[in-house]
């Protein structure tokens, strides 16, 4: 696996990664918490953190540029040793396919177990996205789910199967976070200190 600018490739040896995608648009620190949890309660040698170039089930107009996006990732977990970026969904023309980033993954790293790491919105509506059926062949379904959320509610008629991994879910989005900026509060605590300076520095969301 190929990391993000100024980040380490993933130690040699690494058999269980957990894949976990999204815009990014801003990365905060519910993103590093709920990595974090899924990390210890699987018991995943790191966690990647895919940028989404375009993502498919997305129908905003808002978009800030892959590199001020990657940027940020990079910036977000730049101390930590487990949790690291992979910019490949950025580097592939079109929209951005979880299917086809795992097969990726799978041909440059035929020895890694991996573990897609989503939430229980985005289980429901895995029925919807491309090739469901060999997400499952090619990953380990795991759904982060905070108490009372129960995925097990939702019957995809897939033949899909999930763990589901209990995490602390802060009650923080990337939308509440570029709506704070656009009003002008206060963003401080709710993503790392780098990326608000990003943010302020690109006059980002309207900064």
């Amino acid at each position: 696996m190929a990391g993000g600018p100024g980040r380490p490739e993933p130690a040699s040896g690494t058999k269980r990664v957990g894949v976990f995608g999204g815009t990014f648009d801003p990365p905060h620190v519910g993103h590093l918490i709920v990595a974090r949890d899924a990390a210890e309660t699987l018991g995943l040698d790191g966690v990647v953190l895919v940028p989404a170039a375009r993502p498919p089930h997305k129908t905003s107009t808002h978009a800030t540029s892959a590199d001020l996006r990657l940027a940020m990732v990079n910036a977000t977990v730049a101390d930590d040793p487990i949790l690291s970026v992979l910019a490949i969904e950025l580097a592939r023309p079109g929209p951005s396919y979880t299917v086809d980033t795992l097969r990726q993954l799978k041909v440059e790293n035929p020895a890694a177990e991996l573990f897609l790491l989503i939430g229980a919105d985005q289980w429901r509506q895995l029925g919807t996205w491309k090739e469901p059926e060999q997400i499952g062949v090619l990953a380990t379904i795991s759904v982060m789910a905070r108490e009372g959320e129960d995925p097990e509610t939702v019957d995809l008629g897939l033949g899909l199967t999930y763990q589901r991994v209990p995490v602390t879910r802060l009650d923080i989005s990337s939308t509440e976070v570029r709506s704070r900026v656009r009003e002008g509060r206060s963003i401080r605590y709710l993503v790392p200190r780098q990326v608000e300076e990003i943010i302020r520095s690109n006059q980002l969301y309207g900064a």
